[in-house]
């Protein structure tokens, strides 16, 4: 096994993460198959209640003895405008007719504590905390420090890598523009400005910081992997490449999507949940497109559009569903998760060894 910063920080057996993948993909079976393959499983706590937190914490204790993270989203803050939420309602409504859906009334929360959330993964003394979407406070990270929890923070940029080292941070995952899913920044530059490519991304974040740093986005197989260690990553994070795994909770329909979608398949969009994110292009995208600058902030419209997705993944039917997917997706392979991992590795082994011949 190919041994680096991160695996001794960790306690893994190769420098990889299995990506956080919040609102369905990510499974107890995912977690634990990751661990026991010798990466680093992270459970999606983002969107879970702290009894659901906690249940998923132990389902993947019982099912493996390595250490994984927990996740979840640094809270921010949004605004609530009736207004705007009635309008979003409205350009739903088409959809909610198609699926026999009725107008639900609007939710009396939006999201989950931070704290609350936090209080679980401290209490049932979770290995490895990461956070997306900023950065939790102050007082959070110490409580993780001192009981011995491992932090890893995301950037888009290297101005953010800077700032979550200088809060005590011990791993950094460099999220690139090749990412699926939702964009971590958090910097007043905005997302557009931190669409920083892999190859530029990782070696400035890697020379800008003293912790190790995790590529994320757009990375496949061991070519990738082994690309972005000789770039000065200490490891890799992979979530598109885990979702047609059988443990993945990804619907048929997500499935069939990802197995034909093709290099310039994906765009960035708000129009699930108000937050840029990077996905398959379909119908609803397409649709919202021309008022995407009107729909309310993350994570008020992604509450407004929940029940549309979930019909739509029901009925089998792609064109309502937040297909989130980085720009490798054309490589994805339908593996289980622990015989990906093991593949990953050898074939990064492999692309180490030919360069190694090529350079005699």
């Amino acid at each position: 096994m190919i041994k680096t910063a991160l695996t001794g920080l960790l306690g893994i057996s190769c420098p990889l993460v299995q990506a956080p993948m919040a609102g369905g993909p990510t499974t107890v079976a995912l977690v634990a198959a990751v661990c026991e393959a010798g990466g680093l499983g992270s459970i999606a706590g983002a969107y879970l209640s702290p009894v659901r937190l906690r249940d998923e914490i132990r389902a993947v204790c019982q099912r493996t003895a390595g250490p994984f993270a927990v996740n979840l989203f640094a809270e921010t803050e949004f605004r609530i405008d009736r207004e705007q939420i009635a309008a979003a309602q409205e350009r739903l409504r088409p959809w909610r007719e198609k699926f026999g859906l009725p107008e639900p009334p609007v939710p009396e929360k939006f999201r989950e504590r931070f704290a609350d959330q936090l209080a679980v993964v401290l209490e049932e003394r979770v290995p490895v905390f990461s956070f997306t979407f900023g950065i939790p406070p102050a007082p959070a990270l110490q409580a993780c420090r001192e009981r011995g929890v491992r932090i890893i923070g995301t950037a888009t940029t290297v101005a953010e890598g800077k700032v979550l080292a200088a809060a005590g941070v011990d791993a950094i995952c460099a999220q690139t523009a090749e990412a699926g899913a939702h964009r971590g920044s958090f910097s007043e530059a905005g997302f557009t400005r931190a669409l920083v490519g892999g190859m530029a991304l990782i070696p400035q974040m890697a020379d800008a910081v003293q912790v190790p740093v995790i590529a994320s986005g757009g990375i496949m197989d061991g070519r990738g992997i082994a690309a972005a260690l000789i770039l000065g990553a200490a490891g890799v994070q992979l979530g598109t490449a885990f979702l047609r795994t059988p443990e993945s909770g990804a619907s048929a329909a997500y499935r069939e999507a990802l197995a034909h979608a093709r290099d310039d398949a994906t765009v960035i969009t708000r129009a699930f949940s108000g937050r840029p994110a990077r996905g398959l292009v379909n119908r609803f995208i397409e649709e919202m497109a021309p008022v995407e600058a009107d729909l309310p902030p993350f994570p008020v419209q992604n509450a407004l559009t929940r029940d549309i997705r979930t019909a739509a993944a029901r009925a089998g039917d792609r064109e309502g569903l937040s297909l989130w997917a980085g720009q490798g997706v054309p490589m994805s392979r339908d593996l289980p998760a622990a015989e990906l991992v093991r593949q990953l590795m050898q074939e990064t082994e492999a692309a180490f060894a030919r360069v190694s011949n090529r350079s005699r």
